[in-house]
């Protein structure tokens, strides 16, 4: 990366920084983590680590999840963001398609991306969504979205379209079978699939034991 690419970078990184708000499942520090991982990722798959970085800076910028389920909204303000910045417009198109393709839509919907670059920051993306710090977020969220945290009448849904996903509004738990556990099956690239391992590992330990507390065991 050169020296105007690695302004650029530094400049989209403060711009995502300030507009980055919600709980602490979708906050900058969720971008901070997803951007490490996907620099790590970048490494180790051979990706263009400009778009890579710009992918993963502003995956999260106008989440869906905050905006009405509306999910044409991160892909209009990364591109504002990237035009201000005077990013090419090849760059630019690149960018907009990871943001737009990237979220899991459903337990029945696929979501392949197009390119390496977009492999990647998926992988990075959910690999954050699983493991200690995957099982902190999902109750970050849940708390925030005043959810239950777990209700045995409740049964999990493997939502088939993103409409009956978006709509969702499951119990915490249900999420790990909804979403999480799905993941690690769903990664791109043969290091996050590595490292997806014991974080998927780590999450059904997690569950072992929260079922045998629920239920008032030892």
């Amino acid at each position: 990366m050169d020296q105007k690419q690695q302004r650029i970078i530094d400049h989209v990184s403060q711009a995502v920084r300030a507009r980055m708000s919600g709980d602490s499942s979708h906050d900058w520090w969720h971008v901070f983590r997803v951007s490490n991982m996907a620099k790590q990722l970048c490494k180790q798959e051979g990706a263009d680590s400009f778009v890579v970085e710009l992918g993963a800076l502003l995956h999260d910028v106008a989440d869906w999840k905050f905006h009405d389920g509306d999910d044409t909204v991160g892909p209009r303000v990364a591109r504002e963001i990237l035009v201000e910045h005077e990013v090419d417009s090849t760059v630019i198109d690149q960018v907009c398609e990871i943001i737009s393709t990237i979220s899991f839509k459903g337990a029945g919907v696929p979501t392949p991306m197009k390119t390496l670059e977009g492999k990647i920051v998926q992988d990075a993306d959910r690999l954050d969504a699983i493991g200690a710090i995957g099982i902190a977020r999902t109750f970050a969220y849940g708390g925030n979205k005043n959810r239950e945290m777990y209700n045995p009448e409740r049964e999990p849904t493997l939502h088939q379209n993103k409409e009956d996903y978006f709509r969702n509004d499951g119990a915490t738990i249900n999420h790990f079978y909804e979403k999480l556990l799905l993941l690690k099956d769903r990664m791109n690239t043969n290091t996050a699939k590595q490292i997806a391992q014991n974080r998927h590992q780590f999450m059904e330990l997690y569950l072992k034991e929260f079922f045998r507390e629920w239920e008032g065991r030892g």
